[in-house]
């Protein structure tokens, strides 16, 4: 079977542990952080959301920690992730959710998103803690 980013990740994440693997501002990350972070996510989009493998998920993150994990933890229960630019809007937005075929999005807790976007078709989840800032212990 073809190796995936994941797997390599994962890899890392066993072999050095205590390695960085990400500095955002003043804080440094190490695969042990995400990983640990990331699975926690896992739980919570599984236990809270009942994500399954095969729903594609749009992310609607800036560019920060939190975003790695979410992804990670998106590729650890199979779900496909449609990143989505932090700028588009309006039907832009629009065709890019459906042409993913999203069934949720996760969204930054400031995000706003004009009425008619979603039309119905899509849960939004704005900024959970585990996802706004650092996940619970």
């Amino acid at each position: 079977p073809p190796i995936t980013l994941l797997d390599v990740f994962q890899e890392h994440a066993r072999r050095q542990p205590r390695w960085p693997l990400l500095r955002f501002e003043d804080e440094v990350y190490t695969y042990d952080d995400m990983e640990r972070r990331s699975n926690r996510a896992a739980w919570a989009f599984s236990r809270h959301l009942g994500l399954q493998p095969g729903q594609t998920v749009a992310v609607f993150l800036p560019n920060a920690p939190t975003y790695v994990w979410t992804w990670l933890a998106l590729a650890k229960l199979g779900c496909p992730m449609a990143c989505l630019n932090c700028n588009v809007r309006g039907r832009a937005l629009q065709h890019a959710l459906a042409a993913a075929q999203v069934t949720l999005v996760l969204a930054s807790p400031g995000e706003w998103f004009p009425p008619g976007v979603w039309h119905g078709k899509f849960g939004v989840l704005r900024g959970p803690r585990y996802l706004g800032g650092s996940p619970p212990p």
